[in-house]
């Protein structure tokens, strides 16, 4: 991922920008995009800073807190789709995508296979 832009750069484009300058050209003097420009003069209006807001960091598991529920429900039934345990979810109030359910049984030792669902060599409580 890119580094975000200095704040002394986003200082003097929004400063440029309140004395009455038109975006576009302002995108021009400093070499930034317009889109920069109009994003940048929204922060500051908003929150008084132009800093960037933090980027990456940790994001907890979704679905760590059902995991033993969720592996039942996987070995109890060896024909289960992921779609099918996307479902189950959501009517337990968890709307995840079919992505996050996969990442999260591959994360327990689960890989698919064309018949059915089997665990690797990790030992996956029952």
């Amino acid at each position: 991922m890119t580094k975000p832009y200095s704040d002394d750069l986003r200082e003097r484009v929004v400063a440029a920008m309140q004395s009455g300058a038109s975006c576009r050209s302002v995108a021009a003097q400093f070499g930034v995009a317009p889109s920069s420009v109009v994003k940048w003069t929204q922060r500051s209006a908003q929150t008084g800073s132009v800093s960037p807001a933090q980027m990456g960091g940790y994001r907890r598991p979704i679905l760590e807190p059902h995991r033993d529920w969720l592996l039942k429900q996987a070995q109890s039934r060896p024909h289960i789709t992921l779609a099918m345990l996307q479902e189950m979810l959501a009517r337990r109030g968890i709307a995840v995508s079919h992505d996050t359910v996969w990442r999260f049984l591959r994360g327990c030792g689960f890989s698919f296979k064309k018949r059915q669902w089997s665990p690797m060599s990790v030992n996956v409580p029952m």
